[in-house]
């Protein structure tokens, strides 16, 4: 999914002020209107609108910049190479793919790990109007906590279950592997690159996601050995 350009459609410049960007809303509003009968365009109308409630509000006119800046890095949006319309399996990956992207956001900016509601949508490149129900689940597992500006942080439970199960599920792991410029070293490096070549048929989920995974403990005399 492309996200509309909004400054192009306004004709207006990404440093617009304010009031500039109410002054040519307010004009097109008048031109593109359905009841203007020489000029109106309901289809225009409609992103003209779009663009108007994301532009003139300064946090949301944050989050599309940021998310626009993301998304003329080059990286695809995830949707790409992750079905996320299929039914259980869809929203399972959909699940998977926050979690991925807020891990991502708190490994490589530990001191600002919240991600906005926009990004997200972006980087996944899917509506956010069917994330509603991924969302409430991951924030009644406790995996994920929402600020009141909307913004989405990855909390230690979340962080456990993505670590101890990447290797059991194979789209978690090219979640994380692909474009996310977070890799493991030693071993976990070695053991995804096994877990890739052997997979093979299509990709299955549990359909349950366990809220904690146990980890092997090492026996004192192990931990002396280190």
């Amino acid at each position: 999914m492309s996200l509309p350009n909004h400054y192009e459609f306004l004709q207006i410049s990404p440093n617009a002020e304010p009031e500039t960007i109410q002054r040519v809303y307010r004009f097109l509003a008048v031109r593109l209107h359905p009841d203007n009968p020489d000029t109106g365009d309901a289809g225009k109308f409609v992103q003209l609108k779009q663009a108007y409630e994301v532009l003139s509000d300064q946090a949301r006119r944050s989050e599309y910049d940021t998310a626009c800046q993301s998304e003329s890095s080059g990286e695809p949006p995830l949707s790409n190479s992750i079905d996320f319309m299929d039914n259980l399996q869809g929203e399972l990956n959909r699940r998977l793919a926050v979690l991925a992207v807020l891990y991502i956001r708190r490994r490589t900016h530990p001191d600002s790990p919240e991600v906005s509601l926009f990004e997200i949508e972006s980087r996944m490149g899917f509506p956010r109007d069917y994330l509603d129900f991924t969302i409430w689940y991951l924030q009644k597992k406790g995996y994920i906590s929402r600020a009141d500006n909307a913004e989405f942080t990855l909390m230690a439970d979340g962080v456990d279950f993505v670590e101890t199960q990447r290797l059991q599920i194979p789209v978690l792991n090219k979640l994380l592997t692909s474009e996310s410029g977070v890799s493991s070293s030693g071993a976990d490096d070695c053991a995804m690159q096994r877990a890739e070549r052997t997979e093979a048929g299509p990709i299955v989920l549990p359909h349950a996601m366990p809220t904690h995974v146990p980890v092997e403990r090492r026996s004192q005399k192990d931990r002396r050995r280190r």
